[in-house]
């Protein structure tokens, strides 16, 4: 067998192949969407409207936008807007979750004082 023939062969399988993977198509990203969304929900659930609000808008903003995308199978936006969709509304949950420790922890320290005072008056 001549070698310029078999690695002529092996570079055009190649070539094909990579050609194959490039024109197939992007399949539905319905996995993600789930997944996004109820990120979001959680996110809405943990507090994120009142206490991130801003985030919660780009989370609802990026999920409405990646659903018009699955609606005209602009499957790679659609992943992709998910995706950033899913993010913000993590970061919504995070912020809502460390403003409601913050809230907890200043609700701990009021109580602590007050008791504090408390036990200074009642010393003879």
């Amino acid at each position: 067998m001549n070698p310029i023939r078999t690695t002529l062969g092996i570079a055009l399988g190649a070539t094909l192949a990579a050609l194959t993977a490039c024109a197939t198509p992007t399949p539905p990203p319905t996995a993600q969407m789930a997944v996004s969304t109820a990120a979001v929900a959680r996110a809405e659930g943990a507090g994120g409207a009142e206490l991130a609000p801003a985030e919660m808008a780009m989370a609802r903003d990026k999920m409405a936008r990646a659903h018009k995308a699955m609606h005209t199978k602009d499957y790679d936006s659609a992943l992709a807007l998910s995706q950033q969709a899913q993010l913000d509304a993590q970061l919504a949950s995070a912020k809502a979750e460390s403003a409601k420790a913050a809230k907890s922890a200043a609700e701990l320290a009021e109580a602590s004082r007050a008791l504090r005072e408390e036990m200074a008056r009642k010393k003879p």
